[in-house]
């Protein structure tokens, strides 16, 4: 079924898009002259100043680049007549444009309108000019203009490592030495140890919780069973040329973690262990207070299922073994939630501060769980279980949130063949996952800077969203295939990477105005000006959730602008494992 699905990606993989997005701040203007773009000729020198003065304030554009037959759209904030594509090697005017489609963007409250310079096609480095002297950031147009930012993303895991030294000619200057090598302790049996060490740090902190990481190595999983493609190259990590791409090296280093998780008594599996209190601004090395295993919880538990399972159908063919040993934790994880089916949600238990992870609802969990043990197994248990949820209103079954996973269950067994599959189930769930590609496409097509999000839902991790509503898109295209979706799903791509009301590359370590201070210790520690490149920030939030955001975003900020590139902020300025994630799902499609 995954190559009937491939195929489908390759079928619209160069479906013609309206790649409309943007910036900044700007009054309300009249609409410009419409008209069409003309590629000239490389003998025209730039005349950027001559003709009408440009209104516009900024120009946005993806920073990284654009594909050769992709569709390219600038944003202006403003009112702009005619703008021109400028080669960097010669200074010439290759291309001459006129904006269309003048409108007011709410989230923003900017106006904007757009130049399509798709025509240009010769690969190069250029920028785009308006006015006297306005100019955008620079890009590249290239076969292949995304492949160095996804490698990073995917790196970026790497550099998450907990358990183990991260050496120089792997790590580069962002090298150091072996961090937290006693995980951990018991929380309500502090004189019982048990060994977790390993995984990933879950975020800007060093606590490891699990019901974050399922949803991360599902996306990556997932990554890798759509586009295996785009995983040829290495990226630099200690297993790298072991004959296994890299993307399954770098998610085993997290699935051997979460096996330790699981309780071998019980088969539950402990949510989380982290210290009591957030650390400081350290490196991981140097956090030597102790860390607690904390309480079993069905959300765990469910989400381990799943992407254990998952783990299974994967890594099969590769190792055998290691398959064979997550099936069986994923039986066994089963085994525990159907004889705990009513439990309350994690709550920190007293004395505990670190990340929570809360979640009263289980039962997108479980039918996730569900879904992917029938995969592996085509066990009739795990469908009747799946017969009797898979229309519960109580949960989505198209969100891709680490709370609310309905998403991945519905896509798994979307994707499972129609031999295998409930009629009436199977319509129901496609039902509901394009209905949510289409609400999106509405979102899409009606913001000024054509962002997925309304206006209320920049909140705490919008970028990940953001990446979140791109994946399924790109998903909700394979499944019913709509050239929307996948133009709605590269805007978002743009969006991440500079096309932005704050013309900021969200990307650490990219684009001509990179984050910089990430709310992340070892980036604040190390002593390195770069902070670890190929890490998502977080995002506008216009809740402003932090001492540092509400002292240094003005109130009523407009809630795309809602963001400060400051260590402080880490309610707009985190990054996170299960950010990066659909991140690299999403680049992976578009570089593949």
């Amino acid at each position: 079924m995954y190559k009937k699905l491939l195929s489908f990606f390759i079928a619209v993989a160069v479906s013609i898009a309206l790649m409309l997005t943007a910036c900044n701040k700007v009054d309300e203007a009249k609409l410009p002259t419409q008209g069409n773009a003309n590629e000239v000729g490389d003998d025209k020198e730039s005349e950027a100043g001559d003709g009408k003065e440009s209104e516009a304030e900024m120009i946005l554009v993806n920073q990284i680049g654009y594909g050769i037959d992709d569709p390219k759209m600038a944003v202006f904030v403003g009112e702009v007549d005619s703008f021109d594509v400028i080669d960097k090697a010669s200074g010439k005017t290759v291309f001459t444009g006129q904006a269309t489609g003048l409108k007011r963007d709410v989230s923003s409250g900017d106006t904007v309108c757009y130049g399509d310079f798709s025509g240009l096609r010769q690969p190069g480095i250029y920028y785009i000019s308006v006015g006297k002297g306005l100019k955008s950031p620079e890009f590249t147009i290239a076969e292949k203009p995304y492949k160095d930012v996804k490698n990073a993303l995917l790196k970026a895991f790497y550099y998450q490592r907990c358990g183990m030294a991260l050496e120089g000619k792997y790590a580069g200057v962002w090298q150091h030495d072996k961090c937290h090598a006693e995980d951990g302790y018991i929380y309500d049996d502090q004189n019982q140890h048990i060994d977790t060490t390993g995984g990933w740090h879950d975020a800007g902190d060093y606590g490891k919780y699990v019901v974050p990481a399922a949803k991360a190595v599902a996306d990556l999983m997932l990554a890798y069973q759509l586009f295996p493609e785009a995983f040829k190259e290495q990226i630099n990590i200690p297993e790298s040329g072991n004959g296994i791409p890299d993307i399954l090296n770098e998610i085993r280093y997290e699935l051997e973690w979460m096996l330790k998780m699981q309780d071998p008594k019980s088969y539950g599996v402990y949510h989380k262990i982290a210290t009591l209190n957030f650390p400081g601004f350290i490196m991981p090395e140097v956090d030597k207070d102790r860390r607690y295993i904390n309480h079993i919880s069905a959300t765990a538990t469910a989400d381990f299922a799943a992407a254990m399972a998952m783990g299974y159908r994967v890594y099969k063919s590769i190792d055998k073994e290691f398959a064979e040993k997550m099936l069986k934790a994923a039986q066994n994880a089963w085994q525990w939630l159907e004889a705990n089916p009513d439990v309350p949600g994690f709550k920190n238990p007293p004395g505990v501060n670190s990340g929570e992870y809360g979640d009263s609802n289980d039962r997108d969990e479980r039918f996730w769980a569900a879904v992917e043990l029938y995969c592996a197994t085509g066990e009739q248990k795990y469908h009747d279980y799946i017969k009797a949820s898979y229309s519960d209103p109580s949960f989505s079954k198209a969100s891709f949130g680490w709370a609310t996973v309905g998403g991945y269950g519905t896509v798994s067994y979307l994707m499972m063949g129609q031999d295998k599959v409930d009629s009436t189930v199977y319509d129901y769930l496609r039902s509901q996952f394009i209905k949510e590609a289409d609400r999106l496409v509405d979102i899409w097509s009606n913001d000024g800077y054509k962002v997925v999000l309304r206006p209320d839902e920049y909140y705490w991790g919008s970028n990940g969203e953001v990446m979140n509503r791109a994946m399924h898109l790109i998903l909700a295209n394979a499944i019913a295939s709509n050239a929307e979706y996948i133009n709605a799903a590269r805007d978002q791509f743009h969006y991440i990477l500079g096309r932005n009301a704050l013309n900021q590359c969200y990307v650490t370590g990219f684009g001509s105005n990179p984050i910089m201070h990430p709310h992340h210790r070892p980036s604040a520690a190390d002593g390195i000006e770069q902070p670890v490149p190929g890490m998502l920030s977080g995002g506008p939030n216009s809740r402003r959730q932090d001492p540092t955001a509400q002292e240094k975003i003005p109130v009523g900020t407009p809630p795309a602008k809602a963001f400060i590139d400051d260590a402080g902020s880490y309610s707009t300025n985190e990054i996170a494992i299960y950010w990066n994630s659909p991140a690299v799902f999403v680049a992976a499609y578009f570089d593949k």
